[in-house]
């Protein structure tokens, strides 16, 4: 990760698919101090919270068999919506002039469900991609990770 450069008012998007900082630089590239902006998480319900289903059962259309249909993971299905609203938000900032850039920090699969939501926006922002999940650490080390 050495190397990355934030210039003045870039966004660092450092998340998960519970948890996520917006981060803005309020110095420079060469003396970057990033500042929160926005902190957006999801409570982590429990599984009986979220769906009460059994999985279900399908019927071959041949014969008598049957088969159990795979059970939905709703905490998945959670991460995932939570993610969709991340997107959303970042393409709305944008839109609205808060930044022209972003860097985003996430684990690989976090990065791979923001990837197939980015806006068209958010896509020509995006400065960089770090897979990496520092979103439980507070931003005086995400800089020393980002900034060695």
């Amino acid at each position: 990760m050495a190397g990355v450069k934030v210039r003045h008012g870039e966004w660092v998007v450092v998340c998960d698919g519970k948890k996520a900082l917006v981060l803005e630089n309020v110095g420079d590239a060469k003396f970057p101090n990033l500042k929160t902006l926005s902190v957006f998480s999801h409570p982590d319900a429990r599984t009986h919270e979220l769906g009460t289903d059994a999985p279900g059962r399908s019927f071959s259309s041949a014969g008598t068999s049957r088969s159990a249909v795979e059970q939905t993971d709703w905490h998945d299905q959670e991460e995932q919506r939570f993610l969709h609203k991340l997107a959303s938000h970042l393409d709305v900032e944008l839109k609205a002039g808060k930044t022209k850039a972003l860097i985003v920090i996430a684990p690989p699969r976090a990065l791979g469900v923001l990837r197939q939501v980015y806006s068209h926006d958010v896509r020509r922002a995006l400065q960089a991609e770090i897979d990496k999940d520092l979103v439980k650490l507070p931003v005086h080390e995400i800089e020393k990770q980002l900034f060695p």
